[in-house]
């Protein structure tokens, strides 16, 4: 005779509802858009930096706005990073789940946040103490979209999203270890050096920048390779 606790027991895990499976594919057009718009808004912030008729000053103008281009150049080649990594993750799980879609959501909230403090930043070029609260919380923000890359995979990986494919996760944990974590440590140095010299920390946002758009897992196999 069974005993009454492991009866109810069994009964209780079948009236426990099933997590609800959602298909990625919504998910994925949506965000690509967002990550579209985002990346498409930071050259709307790039302005004609003299009047018409001004031509003999247009070329000096131009160079005049190097902050302007810089800080283009690092947020266009973080946003494209951000969605390299982020179409890593999508294509390697299985399905999504609700929690997944929130964080999701989060993370394209930071991206299409991202022009406004580069706008900051380049406005504030040479201007010292405004430099250095602008490059921090460009900081802040660059952290945050890393981060969130970092629990979106963690969750992932926890709720087995992946599904059954162990191929998938070994590249997911390949990812966090050679792209995710060096970026997120470094974020956090570059912010806390431009608190001392703004400039450096953006020398270290633009070498982050450049770090996560390159494939360094594919240049090691090659170097491997031909080794």
């Amino acid at each position: 005779m069974e005993p009454a606790g492991a009866h109810g027991g069994e009964m209780a895990e079948q009236k426990k509802p099933a997590k609800t499976k959602h298909r990625k594919n919504r998910l994925e057009a949506f965000s690509d858009g967002v990550f579209a718009i985002a990346i498409t808004l930071l050259v709307l912030e790039i302005a004609i930096p003299v009047e018409k008729g001004e031509g003999e000053r247009l070329l000096s103008g131009l160079l005049h706005e190097w902050p302007v281009y810089l800080a283009y150049f690092i947020s266009f080649m973080t946003i494209g990073a951000v969605w390299m990594e982020h179409s890593s993750l999508v294509d390697a799980i299985d399905h999504i789940d609700g929690v997944f879609m929130r964080l999701n959501l989060v993370l394209l909230l930071f991206c299409a946040f991202l022009p406004f403090p580069t706008r900051i930043m380049s406005e504030f070029a040479g201007d010292v103490a405004g430099e250095r609260v602008a490059v921090v919380f460009y900081g802040l923000v660059l952290l945050m979209m890393t981060l969130m890359l970092l629990v979106m995979g963690r969750h992932a990986e926890s709720e087995g999203l992946f599904g059954d494919d162990l191929e998938d996760e070994r590249k997911e944990k390949a990812r966090v270890k050679y792209q995710l974590l060096p970026g997120l440590i470094a974020y956090i140095v570059g912010g806390a050096l431009g608190l001392l010299s703004p400039k450096l920390g953006i020398v270290i946002y633009l070498l982050i920048a450049i770090y996560l758009a390159i494939p360094i897992r594919d240049v090691t196999r090659l170097y491997r390779k031909r080794a």
